[in-house]
């Protein structure tokens, strides 16, 4: 038995073309363009920056590599602050990673909800302040307990031989690598904080009552059912927060002394590629200038690699879930 096809109204076979077409079409190459527009910013930022730079790149060759920064001497060797900046952003990073899973989960399976309220609104109020109000803080209020501290810690380990490299010889002033990496923690808590509370949020509730019918207890659901479908989204909330501690110039600059050596002692004094920029680009002309337009150019490369490493480790952790689903 066969039967026809029902024919389709006239008014979708014969006519103008429906208005929302041109919509669509409009809408998809906006899209578009707003899309490339991103690649051709990046784009220019590296052209530029590169070209304004490569008078030190053509100098100092693979010399940029070294721990010589000495401009009165024409010197400018940036590995030490490289490793400056590197220190600094593991140091914060440490400090602020158990704090800001700590918060977002307390946020999200713990605080009744007249308490989250308060806790969202005061992470997001601490986000949006600006980062030079935390690097007056820290030096008029911070860094002398800071010395204090650091001058303890020093006598306390100076017979423990790995320990004693790492805290001897403390800075007098508190301006430190130790201090720079406390206020960037406290800078980048919010950001991760924010983004791990929303991954969280993001696990279904059926995952997470299996586990407590099952007999879990609240930390066996949260490590059995909440880390597992949350570990991309952390990886990616860490890798914006080092992102963010990379780059952080003006907190950084006023307090972490502004010495550029590479040093085993992360309670003395240092520098990095951001605050030497902040510290000096206003007197730098020459080679100079081009040295510090050049440490720009390291900063952003540095950035950019974080961000693509970011994004394999989320892709592959999808891709792991996706297969075990």
């Amino acid at each position: 038995m066969t039967t026809d096809a029902r024919a389709l109204p006239k008014s979708l076979t014969k006519g103008s073309r429906p208005p929302g077409i041109i919509t669509d079409r409009g809408f998809r190459v906006l899209a578009l363009a707003a899309g490339l527009m991103v690649l051709v910013v990046l784009a220019l930022i590296a052209i530029y920056t590169t070209r304004e730079a490569w008078p030190w790149f053509r100098e100092e060759g693979l010399g940029i590599f070294t721990d010589n920064w000495d401009p009165a001497r024409n010197h400018f060797g940036a590995l030490g602050l490289i490793y400056g900046t590197l220190l600094v952003s593991v140091i914060a990073l440490v400090l602020a990673l158990p704090v800001s899973v700590g918060i977002a989960l307390f946020v999200t399976e713990v605080a009744p909800l007249r308490v989250r309220r308060p806790i969202v609104y005061t992470v997001d109020l601490l986000a949006a302040i600006p980062s030079v109000v935390y690097g007056l803080w820290a030096l008029l209020v911070l860094a002398e307990p800071l010395a204090s501290l650091f001058g303890s810690v020093s006598d306390a380990t100076a017979s423990v031989p790995i320990l004693s490299s790492l805290f001897g010889n403390p800075s007098a002033s508190g301006k430190s690598f130790m201090t720079a990496g406390i206020i960037v923690a406290i800078m980048i808590t919010p950001i991760i904080t924010s983004i791990t509370r929303e991954v969280f949020a993001t696990v279904p509730e059926s995952q997470k009552e299996g586990a407590l019918a099952l007999g879990a207890t609240r930390w066996e659901m949260i490590r059995g059912a909440v880390f597992p479908h949350s570990r991309s989204g952390m990886v990616a909330a860490s890798m914006i927060g080092l992102g963010r501690a990379l780059g952080e110039t003006i907190a950084v600059a006023l307090i972490i002394g502004s010495s550029q050596r590479v040093t085993s002692n992360i309670l003395g004094p240092g520098d990095t590629l951001a605050s030497v920029i902040a510290n000096q680009f206003g007197e730098a002309s020459g080679t100079h200038r081009a040295a510090l337009i050049g440490c720009g150019v390291v900063l952003f490369a540095m950035t950019i690699l974080i961000g693509v490493t970011a994004r394999s480790v989320t892709s592959r952790a999808e891709v792991r879930s996706a297969g075990t689903a």
